[in-house]
């Protein structure tokens, strides 16, 4: 069963992907990721391969039961895509150098402009899930790709904001932000020539990192080339900071959020960036999404960023010296 049901509360819908409950639980001799498996390329860097188990299809069935005026439903149209790091099956972005990263930030850019020819996607998500924290049952360094045939919510309500601030103050909603963290300062955790990272003053988790560029970009077409290496970078430098913390592999959810595709121009007022949604609070804690949270969409961060972001941003100097030991 997969299909699109319409949540009138919530005026959004719901991917029903019942299909994805047979994937497997990865076996300690076999990935189907690495060279070798038949699945893929015998050699490859970075490389972009067709979920096995789509929630959304460029082909789906028609829904399994029928829709009414209040409950609609519709196939589940689009597209889900696997994004490979590395054919290393023991890489993740801190280990892979910044050209390799570079080559992701290609392939992620190429697979946008890819998905966004077809007229029915609305919107296009990259991002990463890392961990069994996360549900991670593929240790294989990889990401993913949706193609959805609508703007989801969350999304939604960022470019609803970001209009209204543009509206108000003539100014980009993700531009403001960028500029009150670099006044501020000590929620900034690492910045270059292009981008800037912090923790930002309202973020719910406890190492809620988000990259944003400093000059205003809609979409991750819009980089330049000196700011996609830029980007590669700051990912490098961020993610490295992370597992530096607890001298652990850090669990997190990667998204990044820029402009829809096949809709009305958003270019004056929305902004691309990145947010990271680490669910560690502590060395061995989750910060889990309880009633409140996940009831009333009320979130709580269990700690004050202004702490939490100079233990990353030491974490993120640490790693880079040790890179730079490494290296002599």
């Amino acid at each position: 069963m997969t299909e699109l049901r319409y949540n009138p509360l919530l005026k959004d819908w719901t991917m029903v992907a019942s299909n994805r409950q047979a994937r497997p639980q990865m076996p300690a001799d076999y990935c189907p990721f690495c060279p070798g498996s038949g699945k893929v390329p015998d050699h490859y860097d970075v490389f972009a391969y067709d979920n096995d188990f789509p929630a959304l299809s460029p082909n789906p069935p028609a829904p399994d039961v029928m829709g009414t005026e209040l409950y609609p439903v519709k196939p589940a149209y689009g597209k889900c895509e696997v994004i490979l790091y590395s054919s290393d099956h023991h890489a993740a972005l801190p280990k892979l150098s910044v050209p390799h990263i570079r080559k992701l930030i290609d392939i992620w850019e190429s697979r946008f402009i890819a998905l966004s020819q077809d007229k029915n996607h609305k919107y296009v998500l990259l991002f990463e899930n890392r961990g069994a924290e996360v549900g991670v049952t593929m240790p294989h360094p990889h990401g993913q790709i949706y193609a959805y045939p609508y703007i989801p919510q969350k999304i939604r309500i960022e470019l609803d904001a970001s209009k209204e601030h543009h509206e108000h103050t003539g100014h980009c909603l993700i531009c403001d932000i960028s500029q009150e963290e670099i006044a501020f300062s000590e929620r900034v955790v690492n910045e270059t020539s292009h981008f800037i990272a912090y923790i930002p003053f309202f973020t719910d988790y406890p190492f809620g990192v988000m990259i944003a560029s400093k000059q205003h970009r809609p979409a991750i077409t819009d980089l330049t080339e000196e700011e996609k290496t830029d980007l590669a970078l700051i990912l490098k430098r961020v993610v490295a900071g992370m597992d530096a913390l607890y001298l652990r592999e850090f669990p997190y959810m990667m998204v990044v959020h820029q402009a829809p595709v096949n809709s009305e121009s958003v270019d004056d007022y929305y902004h691309f960036h990145i947010e990271f949604y680490p669910p560690l609070r502590d060395e061995q804690k989750i910060k889990y999404l309880a009633s409140s949270e996940t009831g009333a969409w009320a979130p709580c961060n269990p700690t004050a960023v202004e702490d939490t972001s100079v233990m990353l941003r030491e974490a993120i100097e640490r790693a880079a010296r040790s890179e730079e030991t490494d290296r002599a």
